[in-house]
């Protein structure tokens, strides 16, 4: 059993705040341990559940080096191996060759979400709310409509309890969900300590990979309608004249393509 990982730092337990996320920052490096260790959590599921290939994408942006760069290689489960400093939904390579499961770790919840502790979509500054054929998503349905591009299923999402209702919402009851964190505000959780919270994951972990067809691949029709708002209309310049893509100021950004996988292309700036 092959099986991706795909990893992100707010969702994780003990975290709440940009200092712990944002590379250089006075708490990032606590921040990066607590990131690593829930990532070694889903590794020993995984291993537990019978993978036999086990690959982690490091998909945080924590700004300039630090960017898909955020685990401690040196705390890191050897069972894994690890992508770093790739850009975020750009490393395909197990999904083309076949991957059984994807396992999302340390996720968010979508801009505008009340509970959603660092909740945000992509940028805080850039991106705002974004929809593919009409339904709203966070980077939880990016991720998931990547992995479903190829026909790898998402079965587990861990973060805070707000992702994890946007996540079944969005692809199903079937998935397996580990709430690290209730949200209090933005900036504010009641957590789970993090050893505890490490073998909720270890177990969600192995139970989610018992099933593999417990949640079906996130495959969006075709043609597909990407749309998005940005921060300020300042913004939508870095979108202009891009073919299959239309402005909508002063905020909006619409781009149409035969799939998923060339509408995001033609919006995707890294």
């Amino acid at each position: 059993m092959r099986v991706q990982i795909m990893t992100d730092m707010e969702g994780v337990s003990g975290i709440v705040a940009w200092e712990q996320v944002n590379g250089g920052e006075s708490m990032y490096e606590e921040g990066r341990r607590l990131y690593t260790e829930e990532i070694n959590a889903a590794v020993r599921g995984a291993a537990a559940a019978g993978a036999t290939e086990i690959v982690v994408v490091d998909c945080h942006g924590a700004g300039g080096p630090w960017t898909f760069n955020s685990l401690v290689p040196e705390l890191l489960d050897p069972r894994c191996e690890w992508v770093a400093h790739h850009t975020w939904s750009r490393y395909v390579d197990m999904l083309e060759s076949g991957c059984d499961a994807v396992l999302l770790v340390g996720m968010h919840a979508k801009a505008g979400t009340a509970d959603g502790v660092l909740s945000h979509t992509i940028s805080t500054v850039r991106w705002r709310h974004l929809w593919f054929n009409g339904q709203e998503v966070g980077e939880v349905g990016v991720n998931a409509a990547l992995c479903g591009f190829y026909d790898a299923p998402v079965l587990l999402v861990t973060g805070d309890e707000a992702v994890c209702r946007e996540s079944i919402d969005l692809l199903g009851e079937g998935l397996t969900t580990v709430a690290v964190k209730k949200g209090l505000s933005r900036y504010a959780a009641r957590q789970i300590p993090p050893v505890r919270a490490r073998q909720l994951i270890e177990e969600g972990a192995r139970y989610a990979l018992q099933n593999l067809a417990a949640v079906p691949p996130y495959a969006l029709s075709s043609p597909t309608t990407i749309t998005f708002d940005v921060g300020s209309p300042d913004h939508l310049d870095a979108f202009r004249g891009r073919p299959g893509v239309r402005l909508e100021p002063p905020y909006r950004v619409h781009s149409v393509g035969d799939d998923w996988m060339a509408a995001w292309n033609q919006i995707w700036h890294w």
